[in-house]
Formats: C-alpha cells, sequence, structure tokens
C-alpha cells in the first residue's frame, strides 16, 4: 500500500484546512487507516482513525470537536478536515494503514500500522 498525503500548508489560528491521503496498491476495503502527527521535539501522536469496517468515529478526545476524519472507498482516498486550528497543531501529519482486524482499543498505536504516508506540513501562524 502507498500512501500520499496532501493538503497541508500555512494557515491562521482560528482557520481550516483539509488533509487528503490517497492510497494506492490495495483498496480501503477492511483495513483501518488514521492519522498521526508529530510536532518538532515530540512523539508522533494519534489524531483520528477509520476502522477496517468503514467506522471513522475515532479520535484523541483532545481534537474530536475540531478535526473529523472520513475515507472515500470509491477514491481510495481519506481526509482529515480540520477547524479552528490552533498553533498547537503545528506538526507534519501522517496517513496510515494497518492491514489487520484490530479492536478499536489500538488503533491509537503506531505500532498497528504497517504502511505509513511521507507526511504533510501543517503550520499555524498567531
Amino acid at each position: 500500500v502507498q500512501l500520499v498525503e496532501s493538503g497541508g500548508g500555512l494557515v491562521q489560528a482560528g482557520g481550516s484546512l483539509r488533509l487528503s491521503c490517497a492510497a494506492s496498491g490495495r483498496t480501503f476495503t477492511s483495513i483501518t487507516t488514521g492519522w498521526f502527527r508529530q510536532a518538532p521535539g515530540k512523539e508522533r501522536e494519534f489524531v483520528a482513525a477509520c476502522s477496517w469496517s468503514g467506522r471513522c468515529t475515532y479520535y484523541a478526545d483532545s481534537l474530536k470537536d475540531r478535526f473529523t476524519i472520513s475515507r472515500d472507498s470509491a477514491k481510495n482516498t481519506m481526509y482529515l478536515q480540520m477547524n479552528s486550528l490552533k498553533r498547537e497543531d503545528t506538526a507534519v501529519y501522517y496517513c496510515a494503514a494497518a492491514t489487520g482486524r484490530y479492536s478499536v482499543n489500538v488503533y491509537d498505536k503506531r505500532e498497528i500500522y504497517e504502511y505509513w504516508g511521507k507526511g504533510t506540513q501543517v503550520t499555524v501562524s498567531s
């Protein structure tokens, strides 16, 4: 599975961005996909995920009110809509895919994801 993120950029605090993750080599059917982010000097952290069954309802608690994950199986693309952006959202955002049928309690674990994109930079200015 090859994953390519796009849609990052520079945005003012309070603004919005929509990230895309295009997949090739395998469809999104029956795989878990997720978004992670990594800020400078920090570990990569979970943002949101869609289950292998297609439910896109799993979020980091601190982000669920501002971020929305979705997936278009026909286009083999996953999205992350980010609203009310804050400076602390500045990071490289990665999409990831896991081919195993994992339970929901591990969707936030980097270890289950075998495939990763190269990331897209999001910078939020004040």
